[in-house]
């Protein structure tokens, strides 16, 4: 039960503070591009790069990874997870099972938000 703690503690963290990055990129960049949506991408990616490379190089416990990594990185951004996954399969040399991660995550994720969307307006 302890390790759920951890990602609910850390995602509640991650999620203010991409709340908190929105609110400043629309500040500092107006409303025209989604750059608060671009910027929490680009910094978790950027973090998960960091926060793999240091637990890989110390005997980090399960408890940093679960409340950095899974916690504020994943309430952060989930494209740091995704991320990460991509690289993993390049690293391993499955390239082509990467692309088509890639593919079917990006082209799936907007054609179900579409089916969602669509559904309600059905309904509606």
């Amino acid at each position: 039960m302890l390790p759920l703690l951890y990602v609910m503690v850390g995602g509640a963290v991650g999620s203010g503070a991409r709340y908190l990055t929105g609110r400043a990129m629309l500040s500092l960049l107006g409303p025209d591009y989604p750059f608060g949506t671009l910027a929490v991408n680009l910094i978790g990616g950027l973090l998960m790069g960091v926060l793999v490379g240091v637990l890989a190089r110390n005997t980090a416990s399960e408890t940093w990874r679960l409340l950095l990594g899974v916690g504020v990185l994943g309430g952060f951004t989930t494209f740091s997870s995704f991320s990460l996954d991509v690289v993993t399969m390049i690293e391993r040399g499955a390239f082509g099972v990467a692309f088509g991660y890639v593919l079917v995550s990006v082209i799936g994720s907007v054609a179900a938000l579409f089916a969602g969307l669509s559904a309600v307006r059905a309904v509606a």
